[in-house]
């Protein structure tokens, strides 16, 4: 059993072996069959390449010629047939274009050799590489021209002739542009080739026998150095709009004075790099000029008197003042900082309004030829009186003009040379020239300033003093002037004695003349003294002299009985103003007026109550006061 079972497992063990051999014998056939092909595609890319020992390689150019599978001899026949008849067209900006003939230059080939050193370089073995890419030659000595004929030719162009030729211009910056300030001008890239660059791209189409030429592929044509798109040139511009755009709009009341592009370009200098420069002095003769329009300071004023007729009031300090210096400097660093705004100047001075009548409705009004006084609050009456005002004989008249009241003081002693004189109310308008009561008076108004005034202040009755001195504060304006056919008769009054005041409305007053140019400082002027006495003091007199009438804008009619009591009596203030609380001082010299509105330093006032022919004291109630001491003393010429 066992034996018939391992002879019935032989003939499956045969037949595997046999399927193997089978197997190794395709496998081998197979083997056989590729390496065949392999020896066989080897042979013909040999034999092929054999090929290529005569011609060229694929994708082989030669002066820009394709030379690819040609002989040596095909390849100068080819150069030779493109050299006969050949021109060179060149295409230049502005869609014009000139030609280049061979015969020109003297066009011809010239062979060296290279050509076959060209293919004795070639690796048979290596052809099949160059399917996909290949060599690229240029032989300068494959052919020739005449140098000095070609750059005769090129010279002759009509694209370098200068008629032709527009040059390449930068970019810049405008000049000012109304309503848009600068803007950048692009740049102009012309039409003119660089004469250098030109021949020689020329010279390589030729050398290629290349049948057209584009100057602009080639980049032949000179270039702006600065394009619109330069950042040093936008930052530039930059710069010079923050000046221009930067609006200072300035307000006068109503008034409005605009300063914008329109002005401040002219203001405008380059820097050595281009950048803006302020020029200083433009902007102080700008503010000058603002100054000369709206300061009133030292300006006339009309007034529509009291007694029906508008005066000019000529001379005085009071109005508007600009600080020019102030306003300039801070004028500039708000056109370097860019930064638009509203404003205010800078004031060295300030009234009360804008406009013709700067005084506004509340203020002293002074008829120095009536020797009659009114004081108007918003526009009411406070009070009135008769006063006497400077000694006109002695040359001490009170000047006419507009004056702020420098401040008020309660019990000051009015001193001079061998004199000291207590007044109650002391109220300064013009240096030591001043408001004040005089109880040693018996009679006010009429004549009695020719020979017997004071010094330059205006004389009051005490209760008319009181009354103005408890209603009016520093800055007041005190306006001084003479009105021809005012003059009447004294009043006779007593210390004790009040003055009546009426609260009608202040009088309708009418627009100024025209402005004249401010003096460029308030005029000096010599206050009188009294006798026996060299002190003088900076108060702004009348420049035609003491005691002279201003200017009228309208004739003079008979006035009022300046004595005449009014209708009604006004209330009592509910408030009485405090007293300054600064002490005057006293001093051998002159003291200006400080700024209306201000705390100020008193100046010193020489005074003497009533003066008679021989300079003493006129018997009367004054006489009993000359000497007495009082809470505070100002000496200078006054009273």
């Amino acid at each position: 059993m066992a034996n018939d079972k391992v002879t019935e497992n032989r003939p499956a063990e045969n037949a595997g072996a046999g399927r193997s051999r089978k197997r190794k014998r395709v496998s081998f056939l197979a083997g056989g069959v590729v390496l065949g092909l392999f020896v066989a595609a080897g042979g013909a890319y040999v034999l092929m390449g054999q090929e290529y020992r005569r011609v060229f390689f694929p994708n082989t150019t030669i002066n820009g010629l394709d030379a690819s599978g040609l002989t040596v001899e095909k390849v100068q026949t080819m150069i030779a047939s493109g050299m006969e008849g050949y021109k060179l067209t060149l295409e230049e900006r502005g869609g014009t274009s000139e030609q280049i003939g061979g015969e020109e230059i003297d066009l011809h080939p010239e062979y060296d050799g290279s050509l076959e050193l060209i293919l004795a370089g070639q690796n048979p073995l290596r052809w099949g590489a160059y399917l996909t890419k290949g060599d690229s030659y240029t032989i300068e000595t494959m052919m020739s021209y005449d140098k000095d004929k070609l750059l005769a030719v090129v010279s002759g162009l009509d694209c370098l002739q200068e008629a032709n030729l527009e040059a390449p211009k930068d970019a810049y910056l405008s000049d000012y542009i109304t309503g848009s300030g600068y803007e950048i001008i692009p740049e102009v890239q012309g039409n003119t080739p660089d004469s250098g660059l030109l021949l020689d791209s020329v010279s390589g189409a030729i050398l290629n026998l290349k049948p057209t030429l584009s100057l602009e592929e080639e980049g032949v044509y000179k270039k702006p150095q600065i394009t619109a798109e330069d950042e040093g040139l936008k930052a530039l511009a930059d710069a010079w709009n923050l000046r221009v755009q930067t609006t200072v709009t300035y307000q006068f009341g109503d008034q409005r004075e605009v300063l914008d592009g329109e002005r401040i370009h002219t203001w405008l200098t380059s820097t050595d790099d281009g950048m803006p420069l302020l020029d200083e002095t433009k902007i102080t003769e700008y503010v000058a000029e603002l100054a000369k329009n709206h300061n009133t300071a030292y300006k006339p004023k009309t007034l529509k008197t009291s007694y029906g007729p508008t005066v000019t009031i000529t001379g005085g300090p009071y109005g508007w003042r600009i600080n020019q210096s102030a306003e300039a400097a801070a004028l500039s660093q708000i056109l370097q900082s860019g930064q638009s705004q509203e404003r205010e100047p800078v004031y060295s001075q300030t009234a009360a309004s804008h406009g013709a009548q700067d005084y506004g409705t509340t203020y002293v009004e002074i008829n120095l030829t009536a020797q009659h006084l009114y004081y108007y609050k918003d526009g009411s009456l406070i009070a009135q009186a008769d006063f006497v005002s400077g000694n006109e004989a002695k040359g001490w008249s009170t000047p006419a003009g507009a004056y702020p009241l420098t401040y008020k003081q309660r019990n000051a002693t009015l001193k001079g040379q061998g004199y000291a004189t207590p007044v109650s109310y002391w109220m300064p308008f013009n240096g030591g020239i001043g408001l004040h009561d005089a109880g040693w008076r018996s009679s006010f108004g009429g004549n009695i300033y020719k020979t017997g005034g004071s010094h330059g202040c205006v004389n009051l009755p005490p209760a008319t003093a009181k009354q103005i001195y408890e209603n009016i504060s520093a800055g007041t304006p005190v306006l001084c002037y003479h009105l021809g056919g005012t003059n009447k008769g004294s009043s006779t009054v007593t210390p004790a004695e009040t003055t009546a005041a009426a609260t009608t409305a202040a009088p309708t007053e009418t627009t100024a003349p025209a402005e004249t140019t401010a003096a460029a400082a308030a005029p000096q002027e010599t206050a009188p003294v009294g006798p026996g006495t060299t002190e003088t003091t900076a108060a702004q007199a009348n420049p035609a002299g003491p005691g002279a009438a201003p200017e009228t804008t309208a004739a003079a009619t008979p006035s009022p009985n300046p004595t005449q009591a009014p209708q009604q009596t006004p209330q009592t203030p509910q408030q009485t103003p405090q007293t300054p609380q600064q002490t005057p001082q006293t001093s051998q010299g002159s003291q200006a007026s400080p700024q209306p509105g201000t705390s100020a330093t008193k100046p010193q006032v020489q005074d003497t109550p009533g003066t008679a022919q021989n300079g003493t004291s006129p018997a009367g109630p004054d006489s009993k006061t000359n000497g007495q001491a009082a809470s505070g003393a100002v000496s200078g010429p006054g009273a």
